[in-house]
């Protein structure tokens, strides 16, 4: 349906947007279209529901309408997602940031408050723990490591968009620790890092499979690849007493512990998330 923006008000394109959304299949569908049309329209529904819809924005809408009934993800539509205290940009190039996260950087501050030092986020991806302790915790030196440039592009527009905050965050593109300066080297005080942990062969739901990127899920026939080099290497670059945080599957929690062992960490814990499920490691040198 091609709405007549001479007269078409945004309370009748959200129920437009709703109809769409629900024949597509989409469960949240009155929430969903509330968000496309504040998208589309630049302010809050409540300010512009009884306001008539501009040409500009009428496309801006459709564009996002149609992508969310082909079934790409509402983040990657909107093109930003709330993560703690952060609105951040997010495409196809990057995951989409998740709650389990947003415990891992409760666990990343805690140990940081404990010890100091720099903090160094292994496959930053959106930027999302990087710039979460570069927010809440300001002034601390803050790295941000990728290995893709399409999602180190990502994080840098995050980084821009931080402001001043972001001003001691360095983003850098390397293969985990590859990438960091030699200075670096022993003097670490918190790694946190959520690698890619899904085994190959697991299944993994459709609109994850299809739209978000596949080699920032997957990690080998366990899906322990990713996370066996980091918490092997991880000894050598943090400072005495720093802390490894990493992020897990739900029963990756017992082999995340055991590789931490035998590496040579000590006070060793697995972490859960808001459901109560393992989902990361703590470990101090």
């Amino acid at each position: 349906m091609v709405a007549d923006t001479d007269t078409t008000s945004w309370a009748e394109l959200h129920q437009q947007t709703v109809e769409r959304l629900r024949a597509a299949g989409v469960d949240n569908a009155s929430n969903e279209a509330r968000w496309i049309v504040e998208r589309a329209a630049g302010d809050p529904y409540r300010l512009v529901a009884d306001k008539p819809v501009t040409v500009r924005s009428h496309h801006h809408w459709r564009l996002m309408v149609e992508r969310r009934e082909a079934g790409e993800p509402l983040q990657y539509v909107l093109e930003r997602w709330p993560f703690r205290r952060l609105e951040l940009f997010v495409d196809r190039r990057v995951l989409i940031p998740r709650p389990e996260t947003e415990v891992v950087v409760d666990a990343v501050l805690d140990e940081h408050a404990r010890v100091g030092g720099a903090v160094v986020d292994l496959g930053t991806g959106s930027g999302a723990i990087a710039l979460s302790v570069a927010s809440e915790r300001p002034g601390t030196e803050v790295w941000g490591v990728e290995r893709s440039p399409d999602a180190l592009a990502v994080a840098r527009a995050n980084c821009t968009g931080l402001g001043r905050k972001a001003r001691t965050v360095r983003l850098v593109e390397g293969s985990w620790f590859a990438a960091l300066p030699e200075e670096l080297r022993g003097e670490v005080g918190v790694v946190a890092s959520n690698p890619p942990y899904v085994p190959d062969a697991a299944e993994l739901p459709d609109d994850v499979e299809r739209w978000e990127p596949i080699d920032a899920l997957r990690a080998g026939d366990d899906g322990l690849a990713d996370i066996r080099v980091i918490v092997a290497e991880a000894v050598e670059w943090l400072a005495p007493g720093g802390a490894l945080v990493v992020e897990h599957g739900d029963d990756q929690g017992p082999v995340t512990r055991a590789l931490a062992a035998s590496a040579g960490f000590t006070e060793i814990r697995t972490g859960t998330d808001l459901a109560g499920r393992e989902r990361f490691l703590v470990a101090r040198r």
